[in-house]
């Protein structure tokens, strides 16, 4: 149960262990309201300040808050369209890794230019302490019959591109075989490279009926969706990285979870497959064993912080209807584990985390908290293990294509390391100063690439962390300077 306590002109939700009420291995949490807003529908923060949080409002809005303070980051309220029953408005945003030196972030929102409302993913760029629409950032997708079913999340991957989750473009049991069609953008995981001379959205996975809400690990770069069910099941499906699901098919409208007669037969399935399990799904009738049940997916974060005590290495993920706060240990072929946390708020819509792991939770009524552990609400800090076994040596190199570009443009900046045996896959970052704008995994002979736009005089360094084989490695300075334009006598 919660107790509501009003504090300093705070709502501070508490949740307090009963014994028998929950798994006896869930430890107390704690929900700290960190602000009120319009139908909010999604918070993260930027790549560098955890403490600068971004809340999405599904009108358009986007509101910065820090130190208690709100302000309006970005207001698209001119081009968002939100059509009366729909699912539709501005469902979420994505911070590029190189932020704090681009200023540009991402946005999914319903866009005002056909009925029903289309999809855009477009980019804006932030200047001070507000953000401007700098255009759609690949072509509109069409989402001609329905209001519902838009998908709506943004996240940056472990290799730093940009992955989009769209709904199978709504109705009942997929009637339009959008999900199984590989040339259609509907239902599908999509892959964009904001960096590519033109950027496209390529489709990385499919099978899909309404991913609303996935994520990254981050710590291993696996990938968790939660897909909305239809009349039966809601699932959670899962990619391990490196190849986080490349090709894989969820099996969306020829099952539901793992369901295949809840849905109707349809010619788009015959001779699909190979299908790719979900690790977890659970029914829409209560079982009444304290197991989940509900209506609607929300999927949620993998915790990482240790502040969450036996939380965290657990996948969180809720329901709308139900509102409660449940967690399992993900793995393939099966999750284990599933638990209630012993928490629930009411119109659930979304989780969020900020860049030091702490995870939030919204209620599209209009408050967001932070979930607090036993550890406390600060960022938590590194912690050291058993001494290190004896490691081999490791070395990064780095280098730019030009030591000189012009101001506002991109520099290519390739890292290499050696040795490289057995080391695809492994994450190298660019660093500015204390600052780490992004972050790429080596391919096949160990380099990644970066294009960080230049504002001014930079030095980089890449790093690479230890891997229980190799040595951690950070690279030289490099140094990359503005080119001027040399001036014609007269």
């Amino acid at each position: 149960m919660s107790t509501l306590i009003r504090a300093a002109g705070k709502i501070v939700v508490v949740v307090t262990l009963l014994a028998g009420l929950w798994s006896a291995s869930a430890q107390a949490l704690t929900l700290n309201q960190i602000g009120s807003f319009e139908e909010p529908i999604y918070v993260t923060s930027a790549p560098n300040n955890p403490d600068r949080l971004f809340v999405v409002e599904r009108q358009g809005r986007i509101i910065a808050v820090e130190n208690g303070s709100q302000s309006v980051f970005a207001d698209l309220r001119s081009v968002v369209e939100v059509e009366e029953g729909s699912e539709g408005g501005l469902l979420s945003i994505a911070f590029a890794p190189d932020f704090q030196t681009s200023g540009r972030l991402y946005a999914y929102y319903t866009g005002k230019e056909e009925t029903p409302a289309e999809i855009h993913i477009a980019e804006l760029v932030a200047s001070g302490g507000t953000a401007t629409l700098s255009g759609d950032l690949v072509p509109t997708i069409s989402h001609p019959t329905y209001k519902n079913h838009y998908g709506g999340q943004l996240q940056i991957g472990p290799e730093g591109d940009l992955f989009a989750g769209t709904g199978d473009g709504g109705g009942e049991n997929d009637v339009e075989e959008n999900a199984q069609d590989p040339g259609s953008l509907l239902g599908k995981l999509l892959r964009i490279e904001p960096d590519a001379a033109i950027p496209t959205a390529q489709v990385w996975s499919y099978g899909l009926r309404n991913p609303f809400r996935f994520s990254f690990d981050r710590q291993t770069g696996a990938l968790l969706i939660g897909d909305v069910g239809q009349g039966a099941r809601e699932e959670v499906d899962y990619a391990p990285a490196p190849g986080l699901g490349n090709g894989a098919n969820y099996g969306w409208n020829c099952r539901e979870g793992f369901l295949v007669e809840s849905v109707p037969p349809e010619s788009g399935c015959t001779g699909a497959g190979p299908f790719t399990d979900p690790i977890f799904d659970y029914p829409h009738e209560d079982p009444g064993d304290g197991s989940a049940f509900g209506c609607a997916i929300i999927g949620g974060y993998v915790v990482r912080a240790a502040t969450y005590g036996d939380l965290s290495g657990r996948y969180l993920y809720g329901d709308l209807c139900t509102g409660e706060l449940r967690s399992l240990v993900p793995a393939a072929p099966s999750a284990s584990g599933d638990r209630s946390e012993g928490a629930s708020v009411s119109a659930l819509n979304s989780f969020g985390e900020d860049s030091c792991g702490r995870v939030y939770v919204v209620s599209g009524n209009g408050p967001v908290f932070r979930l607090v552990g036993p550890g406390g609400a600060d960022c938590p800090t590194s912690q050291t293990g058993s001494p290190p076994p004896v490691l081999k040596s490791s070395f990064l190199g780095i280098r730019a294509l030009r030591s000189k570009v012009k101001r506002h443009k991109r520099a290519f900046i390739t890292a290499f390391v050696s040795p490289c045996a057995g080391r695809r896959g492994e994450p190298v970052s660019l660093w500015l100063g204390r600052q780490k704008i992004g972050s790429r995994r080596l391919d096949r002979v160990c380099t990644v690439r970066f294009r960080p736009r230049i504002r001014h005089r930079v030095a980089f360094r890449a790093k690479v962390l230890s891997d229980g084989t190799y040595t951690e490695a950070t690279s030289r300075r490099l140094k990359i300077r503005i080119l001027h334009r040399k001036r014609k006598h007269q």
